[in-house]
């Protein structure tokens, strides 16, 4: 199935720059192969941090952490 964007455009800068921290922020909170519930509100926090949430952000967190759960990498603890 083809995901069709039709007012897609590029990233600015800064969005670009947001996107890096937050990958920065997701890879530190899943170095451990666990996400916390503390550590998926830091990612939900960075990813509103600037006011706006971008496709390319939400569209990241989802496939990568759904790929680490998925490939035994990654488990997923939000009861602490």
């Amino acid at each position: 199935m083809e995901i069709s964007r039709p007012n897609q455009r590029e990233l600015t800068v800064e969005e670009q720059q947001e996107l890096e921290k937050l990958k920065q922020i997701v890879e530190r909170a899943i170095a451990d192969g666990i996400l916390t519930k503390a550590e998926r509100e830091q990612i939900v926090t960075a990813i509103r941090a600037d006011g706006q949430v971008t496709y390319e952000e939400l569209i990241f967190v989802q496939t990568f952490l759904r790929e680490k759960v998925a490939k035994g990498e990654l488990i997923l603890d939000y009861s602490v």
